[in-house]
């Protein structure tokens, strides 16, 4: 398929929520039809945003965006993978990792199907921009110019603005270590820590999240550009995405078993800050802010014993 063939070209989605919606919506205003799987939609079709009840009718487009949490990533992925081949080109949205070795799901994604050219989609995205056509940007990233391409295609028109990279890990990673963060930032607010603390925290963690990114494959200019610190600091500004509503419920105690359905989404910084935390203390790596995030997400401190860590910390170089 020839992806500058605006007018006639298919994009693909996996998964109806809001983020999805807003993958579909955006493809939609850039002029492409798009099929979307859900269990659940959120809404009904448009023009061109088609419906439809097997997954295996995505395989008639070339670029599948996967729009799901990354639970159920594996499942989907091989399940959908018996009706595609290695001319698709499979891009995720996820800020997930899986199992305890930190696997990307890029790395789930070319283990689950029988393609290769996969990527993901990073940055300061957030769903309702995406929706409503705000202005604002994010980042491809892929080993593949050609993933990098189609993405760009699917997406960019006057209000969006996509770049790219081929630092597909660092990438990955660092939008991971962004959801963390703005869970912890939603927190910091709640109980209302200033801005040189949110400062504090957001740049420390974010230095913790890429010395262990850099020892998973990815490059340390990622984690300072638009996936990593450009991504922090559109949820230091409150961007209205959810983590930073979970951090605000957990600062004001709501349990962790009523966020999911209060919120009507799946926060992945909360699984990932448990498993970035365990493999910090298996592998010796030092990430100490990232694993006192975990232990007040899990409810272990609490907010004053969660200030007394942070400002206890060793004071070293920047």
């Amino acid at each position: 398929m020839n992806v500058n063939s605006r007018a006639t070209s298919k994009i693909a989605v996996v998964g109806g929520g809001a983020f999805g919606w807003g993958l579909a919506l955006a493809a939609e205003r850039a002029g492409h039809e798009v099929l979307m799987w859900s269990r659940r939609p959120q809404r009904e079709g448009s023009q061109r945003v088609r419906l439809v009840g097997e997954l295996a009718e995505l395989a008639a487009a070339e670029l599948v965006f996967f729009a799901v949490p990354s639970p159920h990533m594996p499942a989907l992925a091989a399940e959908l993978g018996q009706h595609l081949d290695g001319g698709h080109f499979l891009v995720h949205v996820s800020r997930g990792i899986v199992g305890e070795e930190l696997q990307t799901l890029s790395q789930v994604l070319r283990t689950r199907t029988p393609c290769r050219r996969v990527g993901a989609l990073a940055g300061p995205l957030v769903a309702k921009a995406l929706v409503e056509g705000a202005p604002g940007g994010g980042i491809v990233a892929s080993r593949f110019p050609e993933v990098q391409a189609a993405v760009r295609d699917a997406l960019s028109c006057s209000s969006l603005r996509i770049y790219r990279t081929d630092d597909l890990i660092g990438a990955e990673f660092a939008s991971t270590g962004v959801g963390l963060l703005a869970m912890a930032v939603g927190f910091a607010r709640g109980v209302g820590l200033g801005p040189a603390t949110l400062a504090v925290m957001a740049s420390r963690g974010m230095s913790e999240c890429a010395r262990i990114g850099v020892a998973l494959g990815g490059r340390t200019e990622t984690f300072t550009g638009l996936a990593g610190y450009g991504d922090l600091l559109a949820a230091v500004a409150d961007d209205g995405r959810p983590e930073l509503a979970v951090g605000r419920e957990l600062a004001a105690g709501t349990p962790l078993g009523q966020l999911g359905r209060q919120l009507g989404a799946y926060v992945e910084g909360l699984e990932s800050a448990r498993r970035i935390a365990a493999y910090a203390r298996r592998t010796g790596a030092h990430a100490p802010l990232i694993s006192l995030c975990a232990d007040v997400f899990e409810g272990k401190v609490d907010s004053g014993q969660a200030l007394a860590g942070l400002m206890s910390r060793q004071v070293g170089e920047e």
